[in-house]
């Protein structure tokens, strides 16, 4: 059929939920990678085409020389990317949680596998931030320049302007992509299909598969999400993809020419959102309301499938945010710039990404793979979480419930985690719909990766026992949730068992101080003027004002 030429993309999730921000181990490479997969070939069923767990934690620690925490890490990583096994996911949680030493984790662990040559793609994307991760000594641009690849073309610009968006990460992974192009199919080509010429290279049909992982499609004007491997297999795009019905494979060539000409933007992308997605207009309050300005709240949920919905958040600026919505739920959510606001963002999510915050407090419903923190400052997280990670941030306070341990990435500065400590009422049937459960919360055991964690002082710290009080979600919802799911820690709960215990004492003291009634006013305005004085200096005024004036929460 002539004019059905595909469009190709990259799927957002392997490189923002998947691709850690910090410089890869330097045996992530293609030599290596290589290396693994004829090894892992040669372990039989356990190897290939799935790796268990225990061959790869072999690997990783005896041939790369990789920490068991650093194999685990990515493993687990790569276990989050798959969304269809949200129930076994919860189901590993619970076994995880009730081991007893390392070595029963081990024997759990070890009945665990993942597709091999998925999982080595997984690893090879990590080198996306191999140049650099810190933005910018000089305003708006990155430092070492990231070379890009001269097969862009123009194809990675943005939607609007029709110039390269500077700013947004998907450009900077598509130029990964086409520069790294040729030895991604290097590393699923198989070791037997090798020759002198490079034109007698080929794919399997299980690589095209397996290079799924990070792209995916349509035809002409459908707007149906297809894999890359039934686009390639069309009839009338085998002759570009360069696959062959006698040999059911793909010519290395001509499969590699196809793919860079098919790669465009993602229509599902934070440019395409932006360009072309619908403003909404969820109700905020606080803030400059008189002169018009609010934040920027966009989402693509009008155009796009349920399974690439994204919503986008910027320049939330002095507002309250509260909002619970289909809209939401399952979606990919990119906090940007918002400065001294509360967002309450109580529905399951799919991942968020919280960049360039300041001064702000951020309540999240469950989010079923990733929350990360980049750029922020002052930032105060309450979330749910399959794994949480930050970087480049500094005086950030982490309150989670997650399985997995939380990640301490690079350029980070005194970094407080504390225990999950407040509930809505639907949080748990949430959850539940996201595979998340409370059988194991490891916010008190931090993982730092990356070279700056050889300092003697740890960029990070647990919330001390005193600072410590319960938060309180002010929305009224229907649901079955009580209380914060699985508990406080057995210290934490002590600490705010004996201060209630002292205000106790407190109150008992003073009705039985024997104050006449002039002398009880003047307390009680002393008490009054004493509280507004900190009601300012926490901020927290402006939040009950702000609550006052919207009550409602949608």
């Amino acid at each position: 059929m002539e004019g059905r030429q595909p469009r190709l993309w990259l799927r957002t999730d392997p490189f923002t939920s998947g691709a850690l921000q910090v410089a890869p181990h330097p045996k992530l490479n293609l030599h290596y990678l290589k290396k693994i997969g004829t090894y892992a070939q040669s372990k039989g069923k356990s190897g290939f085409p799935k790796l268990s767990y225990s061959v790869w934690r072999h690997i990783a620690c005896h041939k790369l020389s990789l920490t068991e925490n650093l194999a685990e890490l990515y493993f687990q990583g790569f276990q989050l990317l798959n969304s269809d096994v949200a129930e076994e996911r919860r189901k590993g949680q619970e076994q995880l949680s009730a081991v007893q030493d390392e070595k029963e984790k081990e024997l759990v662990l070890s009945r665990t596998s993942v597709d091999t040559l998925q999982f080595l793609l997984y690893l090879f994307i990590q080198q996306v931030h191999k140049v650099s991760l810190r933005s910018s000594l000089v305003a708006g641009q990155e430092w070492p320049l990231r070379p890009r690849s001269p097969d862009l073309d123009g194809r990675a610009v943005s939607p609007s302007s029709g110039s390269p968006s500077k700013g947004l990460d998907e450009s900077n992974h598509l130029s990964f992509i086409l520069s790294h192009l040729s030895d991604i199919l290097t590393l699923l080509a198989e070791s037997d299909a090798y020759s002198s010429s490079a034109t007698d290279l080929y794919l399997s049909t299980e690589a095209v598969t397996a290079l799924g992982l990070l792209i995916e499609g349509t035809v002409a004007k459908d707007r149906n999400v297809q894999s890359l491997i039934a686009i390639a297999k069309i009839q009338t795009v085998q002759a570009s993809s360069g696959f062959s019905k006698i040999t059911q494979a793909f010519s290395f060539r001509l499969f590699e020419t196809w793919i860079r000409n098919c790669l465009v933007n993602s229509p599902f992308g934070v440019a395409a959102c932006i360009s072309a997605g619908q403003r909404l207009n969820w109700p905020t309050t606080g803030g400059d309301m008189e002169s018009g300005k609010r934040g920027k709240i966009a989402s693509n949920a009008s155009k796009a499938p349920k399974s690439h919905t994204l919503v986008f958040i910027s320049q939330v600026c002095k507002q309250t945010l509260a909002k619970s919505s289909n809209t939401l739920t399952n979606s990919r959510v990119r906090i940007h710039r918002c400065r001294s606001s509360y967002l309450y963002l109580l529905s399951p999510m799919k991942s968020v990404n919280v960049d360039k915050c300041r001064n702000s407090t951020i309540v999240l419903g469950p989010v079923e793979t990733t929350v990360h923190l980049h750029s922020c400052e002052q930032v105060t997280l309450i979330a749910v979480a399959g794994r949480v990670s930050i970087s480049s941030s500094t005086l950030c306070t982490l309150h989670v419930l997650t399985p997995l341990r939380p990640l301490i990435l690079g350029g980070n500065d005194t970094i407080i985690l504390a225990p999950y400590h407040t509930h809505y009422p639907q949080l748990e049937t949430h959850m539940a719909s996201v595979g998340l459960t409370a059988s194991s919360n490891l916010w008190d055991k931090p993982l730092p990766v990356g070279p700056d964690h050889q300092e003697e002082l740890p960029v990070f710290s647990l919330l001390p026992l005193e600072e410590f009080s319960m938060f309180s979600i002010p929305f009224e919802m229907e649901g079955p949730t009580t209380s914060t799911p699985g508990g406080l820690p057995h210290a934490y709960a002590e600490a705010l068992s004996t201060r209630q215990s002292n205000m106790k004492k407190w109150q008992a003291m003073v009705r039985d101080s024997g104050l006449d009634k002039e002398q009880r006013k003047q307390f009680q305005e002393l008490v009054e003027t004493k509280f507004q004085i900190w009601l300012g200096e926490s901020n927290n005024s402006r939040q009950l004002d702000d609550l006052a004036a919207g009550s409602t929460f949608k």
